[in-house]
């Protein structure tokens, strides 16, 4: 009896590959990173079983209806916003992520971004590099004053995996720690929102998209934050109305912003470019090693443990 068929988006290692081998035909793409054209993924449908994505690929009702035999959709990402639940649902195709893989390396990144504007690190480089210093003679005085960490409060929209761990990082710089999240409502540190955006010299976003959480951060929300405030997000990018932030940076509503994510990425607002008071970074907040060796291991284990007939071990959502 053949084996089953799992597709594999991207290209794994060959341990991983093997791994999988002792329970599947395995095809896969032929780049680390980069997934399949989608067209030839559509024309491996027919007999795959499981299929292993970076959360590239849309999990759509077309792909859903060329895939009879579809069992389990596997991201090795942390977030799952490429599947259409209620499709998957409807067919019980089980749609896994890696909820934990990436998310002290995305705090990590959070806390880098933090770092960058408080301390004027990368306008202090640019002032090394271009040889202005030795022009200069030595620091001119207060240029180069940032801001100190002890007893800011940061703010944390979203409590979960990541939002945790900037929790424990930012405690570790002497800051106090404040959060909203959907859940969190008596819990210690809790704030509403609005009172949470007011009160914080730092705001981080870690909350999934949803209906709920898309434009969070808007022309309102910004408004209600201090002046001297930054913003960080490493979450979603549609979590914030770029349009609002570029419009209230322009005006000094708030005094910077950290940006791993954006609404229309890879699109980027120009306007963001010449600000010197913006930290700009590829979506690459939890991009280690470790951590993507961590989330390819997991999705083999999830595929393994459906084509085994067992729940997989981290379930994106219920069936």
């Amino acid at each position: 009896m053949p084996k089953p068929l799992v597709v594999i988006t991207s290209r794994y290692s060959d341990a991983l590959v093997a791994k999988l081998e002792r329970h599947a035909s395995v095809m896969q793409g032929a780049d680390q990173l980069k997934g399949m054209p989608r067209c030839e993924i559509l024309g491996l449908m027919g007999d795959c079983v499981g299929l292993i994505t970076q959360a590239e690929l849309k999990i759509d009702e077309e792909l859903i209806a060329h895939a009879p035999k579809l069992r389990v959709v596997a991201n090795a990402t942390a977030g799952f916003d490429n599947m259409d639940i209620a499709a998957m649902r409807a067919r019980r195709i089980w749609g896994t992520n890696c909820p934990d893989s990436f998310s002290a390396d995305t705090a990590s990144h959070a806390i880098g971004l933090m770092l960058a504007l408080t301390r004027n690190i990368l306008a202090a480089d640019r002032y090394v590099r271009s040889g202005q210093w030795k022009r200069d003679g030595w620091m001119p005085g207060g240029r180069w004053d940032g801001v100190a960490l002890p007893g800011k409060i940061m703010g944390i929209v979203g409590l979960g995996h990541i939002g945790r761990e900037v929790a424990r990082r930012a405690e570790a710089f002497g800051m106090t720690v404040r959060h909203f999240s959907r859940s969190g409502e008596g819990t210690p540190g809790y704030l509403p929102l609005d009172e949470l955006l007011a009160v914080s010299d730092v705001v981080s976003l870690h909350c999934p998209l949803n209906a709920e959480t898309r434009h969070l951060i808007d022309v309102r929300a910004l408004a209600r934050m201090k002046k001297s405030a930054i913003l960080i997000n490493v979450s979603r990018g549609a979590v914030v109305k770029i349009d609002d932030l570029v419009d209230a940076l322009g005006r000094g509503e708030i005094a910077g912003a950290g940006l791993d994510v954006f609404e229309f990425e890879p699109e980027v607002p120009e306007a963001l470019f010449s600000m010197g008071n913006v930290v700009l970074s590829p979506h690459m907040g939890g991009c280690t090693a470790e951590a993507r060796q961590s989330a390819w291991e997991l999705s083999v284990d999830n595929v393994i443990a459906v084509l085994r007939g067992e729940p997989p071990k981290t379930p994106a959502f219920a069936l």
